[in-house]
């Protein structure tokens, strides 16, 4: 089993999100698999300097999921974060086989054009409900 970090940044009503093609989508929330030897911790905020180019603060820990579908099967962990600097950028995707397409703020009214569930979209307008809580499959929170 793999572990799997996401990360969740709203600022002014708008969530951050990676143009990558992900399962059926073509957007999805930044995060990746943790490296051997790091902190969940350190995973998130690494792949969120890679993938943005945003220095973040995990806020709170939000669900945890599984995913055994997946070969190798993942354990899905979301986190709500914090900007505490940097500016939005396109990564350089020089090493990527999944690159990075565009990044942006996306208004949480719009998330459906981009392919997200009208699950995930009511657990963000109603303030994550059950945070903190293990969700079950990842389908259960509309990833």
């Amino acid at each position: 089993m793999q572990v799997r970090v996401t990360g969740i940044l709203i600022e002014d009503e708008k969530v951050l999100l990676v143009k990558q093609k992900v399962a059926n989508r073509n957007w999805s929330l930044p995060g990746g698999r943790a490296e051997n030897g790091e902190t969940l911790e350190e995973a998130m905020i690494r792949e969120m300097r890679e993938e943005t180019g945003l220095e973040v603060n995990i806020q709170k820990l939000l669900y945890v999921c599984d995913k055994p579908d997946a070969r190798p099967s993942l354990l899905h962990i979301t986190f709500l974060l914090k900007r505490i600097e940097g500016e939005i950028m396109l990564p350089s995707n020089e090493f990527d086989h999944n690159p990075i397409h565009d990044v942006q703020m996306v208004p949480i009214k719009d998330l459906s054009h981009y392919g997200f569930s009208e699950t995930f979209i009511n657990l963000i307008s109603e303030g994550f409900v059950n945070a903190g809580s293990y969700q079950g499959l990842k389908q259960n929170i509309g990833l």
